[in-house]
């Protein structure tokens, strides 16, 4: 027989460990999302990853918040978080840490996830964009380019919560340095 393993069994780290665990160095920036729920996915699947950090930018909601904490379940706790009024100044705040700043977006250049090569050496931060316009223009245009999931239906795009899941799991394979 094949049974579930029990909560214990996972042996998950608790909150203060989590904290002093090493970090993929992915930073994730929400840019004018609407869905408080499509920001608790993102925590709760930067905490399955031990992403760095997440940036809340524009009108997307930030913890402390109900709709967050429903998808979240407790991530808020363990991955690290701040709101920017705009997107242009998380940017440069996270120029100011060295990061490569790549939009998920469908452009004219974009890279496949496929084909996608992390930078060695430096912090990522994927921004990613709102649920109907996706990532700003302006937005892309400060970025070092854009990575996009291939796909092969009728719609032209994914859920964000889904998108994110999918590229950080990618991200995390790769390891990008890191040493679990």
């Amino acid at each position: 027989m094949n049974r579930k393993r029990s909560t214990e069994a996972l042996n998950r780290p608790s909150i203060d460990d989590y904290a002093n665990l090493p970090k993929l160095p992915v930073y994730v920036v929400l840019d004018n999302v609407r869905s408080a729920q499509n920001v608790g996915s993102f925590f709760r699947t930067m905490d399955a990853f031990r992403c760095e950090a997440l940036f809340s930018c524009g009108i997307t909601p930030a913890p402390p918040h109900r709709e967050i904490n429903k998808t979240a379940l407790g991530a808020t706790a363990t991955v690290r978080h701040a709101h920017f009024k705009n997107t242009a100044d998380c940017l440069d705040a996270l120029r100011k840490l060295n990061a490569a700043v790549y939009a998920v977006e469908q452009t004219e250049h974009s890279t496949g996830l496929e084909n996608f090569q992390a930078p060695q050496g430096r912090p990522l931060a994927l921004v990613f964009g709102n649920e109907v316009d996706g990532v700003d223009q302006e937005i892309i245009n400060r970025c070092e380019g854009s990575i996009e999931i291939p796909q092969f239906g009728t719609k032209h795009s994914l859920n964000i919560a889904v998108c994110g899941g999918i590229i950080l799991w990618q991200l995390a394979g790769l390891k990008l340095s890191r040493t679990v």
